[in-house]
């Protein structure tokens, strides 16, 4: 395992993607994550069972690796005592809840810091804590609809389609990392612990940069534009005669020039009506038509392979099984063997590479439950009979 954070621990009460995949991409980098989890039933992506390894939910695994399992019962007065000594020995408190619900069981950052006032709380919520919709649910949908990024994805005259994956989810955990990294190095200049407030929804409304600004600039509300470019052309996917697609970027003229010697249709790029790129976007129609027709004239590849000869931006679009075979994805280690119960599985890998990290180890996604005795026991000094005595308490 890397061993940039290795001296950081962070107590990860979060679930189900938002906050989980953060404290994973925290944890490939060396941090000791903690998770805690209900003892009955464990987090909510445990319960995602449509794929599963060994009966352990193939959702849940995919952003829970490098992570230990203790399970503890918040609504027990004893279990608070005890996340409270671990808060002591901690660097970070990591939660996806609802507005209320840290007040609730005493673990907001009020609480916290008079327990360790060096400690970073980190929540990762879909409002934020002052924002009018604090108190609805959010899931990614949701998100994603709000932001408007729905509005303008997928092909014109279509209804609003949702990202293929779940990026108003995503988008909040990665937002995240970087303000927990940026908190613990402000932590190491100043002493000073904090609150961080992270929203879902204000990392869709942040990921819109361009789009936002056209509209503040000139009011322009979005359409859906397919895999084309509002502000530049030929950029799009187009089918071949294999009815596989390909992607061009060809908007800058060397490329465009390029693309139409590879096509051979060099009159087109010499045409006033495609010859610069203002010209081009007012005549997208008629260019399209002419590029439609004659990328079904060979296969993808074949295309791929003359256009990556001659220096215009091209590729596949690749199927899932594809992408995970891709020779570069696996040059760059985003594919690597995990050991799951005895077994070895593949996961997607850690896309930060740096030069001081050395090389990566990657453990199993943990079983529900399966630290709760190494922690109390390694950090609090529980003997076997006080963990026995918690179990029958309900605490954990």
């Amino acid at each position: 395992m890397a061993e940039i954070l290795k001296s950081v621990r962070i107590l990860d009460l979060s679930q189900y993607m938002a906050g989980p995949y953060g404290t994973m991409i925290l944890a490939d980098l060396g941090a000791e994550v903690i998770k805690f989890e209900n003892p009955e039933g464990g987090e909510l992506s445990r319960m995602v069972r449509q794929y599963k390894h060994k009966g352990e939910s193939a959702y849940y695994m995919s952003f829970n690796r490098n992570k230990k399992s203790v399970t503890m019962n918040f609504k027990s007065e004893k279990a608070r005592e005890v996340f409270y000594e671990l808060v002591k020995i901690s660097d970070i408190v990591w939660d996806n809840f609802r507005a209320g619900i840290l007040e609730k069981y005493r673990i907001d950052y009020e609480s916290l810091k008079r327990v360790n006032p060096k400690i970073i709380s980190c929540s990762v919520s879909g409002f934020g804590a002052n924002s009018p919709y604090k108190d609805r649910p959010a899931l990614d949908l949701l998100i994603q609809g709000l932001g408007g990024v729905m509005s303008f994805t997928g092909e014109p005259g279509r209804p609003p389609a949702r990202l293929g994956y779940p990026m108003g989810d995503l988008g909040g955990g990665v937002f995240a990392v970087m303000a927990v990294l940026a908190a613990l190095y402000y932590r190491e200049l100043t002493g000073k612990g904090q609150r961080i407030d992270i929203a879902m929804l204000d990392a869709q409304i942040s990921l819109m940069t361009y789009r936002a600004q056209y509209y503040f600039m000139e009011k322009v509300i979005p359409d859906p534009i397919g895999s084309g470019h509002v502000s530049a052309i030929p950029i799009r996917a187009f089918k071949a005669r294999d009815g596989k697609w390909l992607t061009i970027e060809a908007s800058h003229e060397k490329f465009f020039q390029n693309l139409c010697e590879v096509l051979k249709i060099e009159p087109v790029g010499k045409d006033l009506r495609y010859s610069t790129l203002d010209a081009r976007l007012k005549n997208r129609d008629a260019l399209f038509q002419i590029l439609e027709e004659k990328f079904l004239e060979k296969d993808r590849d074949q295309w791929i392979d003359l256009l990556i000869k001659a220096d215009v931006p091209a590729g596949p679009v690749n199927n899932l099984a594809e992408a995970l075979s891709d020779p570069s994805v696996l040059a760059r280690n985003m594919v690597v063997p995990v050991n799951h119960l005895g077994e070895e599985i593949k996961m997607v890998g850690n896309p930060i590479k740096m030069s001081e990290l050395g090389e990566e180890v990657f453990d199993a996604p943990p079983t529900l439950g399966q630290h709760t005795e190494e922690i109390l026991s390694k950090y609090l000094g529980y003997s076997k009979e006080q963990i026995d005595q918690l179990r029958k308490e309900g605490v954990i």
